[in-house]
């Protein structure tokens, strides 16, 4: 199982950065490679369960991604299915008026037979894109909080 993590500090309250995390339709916008993402239930804990289409190598990965754990403003923990299965798991940290968002995401390998010689680039390919997703939630949750102000 391919495991990355990555934190980062946003210029916003809590609420306002777990509402924006939230709502699945948000994700693509911030994510590089998802092209597709999609409500298609809300769950009895409040999470979600969600249709996706990720992009690699030029490759459509599609799934569901369910909320298995939801605690508001604080935590959710998603169970992936389909073309990729693991979890995706997000901690929301209030520091004063800023926010801490640690994301950890933990992947199988679709192709076993070829884990030894994509395991590397599928690592550097999802650090490069997590990095990449929580600075545009870093930018866009910052711009709406200035436009709000």
């Amino acid at each position: 199982m391919l495991e990355v993590e990555e934190t980062v500090r946003i210029d916003a309250p809590v609420a306002e950065v777990f509402e924006y995390m939230d709502r699945p339709e948000n994700q693509p916008e911030i994510t590089p490679s998802l092209t597709h993402s999609e409500t298609l239930e809300e769950l009895s804990n409040g999470g979600k369960r969600v249709a996706y289409t990720y992009t690699m190598a030029g490759i459509d990965l599609d799934g569901e991604i369910e909320a298995v754990e939801y605690d508001p403003e604080a935590h959710i923990l998603w169970e992936m299915s389909g073309d990729l299965s693991g979890e995706i798991e997000w901690t929301f940290t209030a520091d004063g008026d800023e926010t801490v968002v640690t994301y950890v995401g933990r992947y199988e390998i679709p192709i076993p037979v070829l884990d030894a010689v994509v395991k590397p680039f599928v690592r550097r390919y999802n650090e490069r894109e997590l990095r990449t997703t929580l600075e545009n939630l870093k930018t866009r949750v910052e711009a709406g909080a200035a436009a709000s102000a």
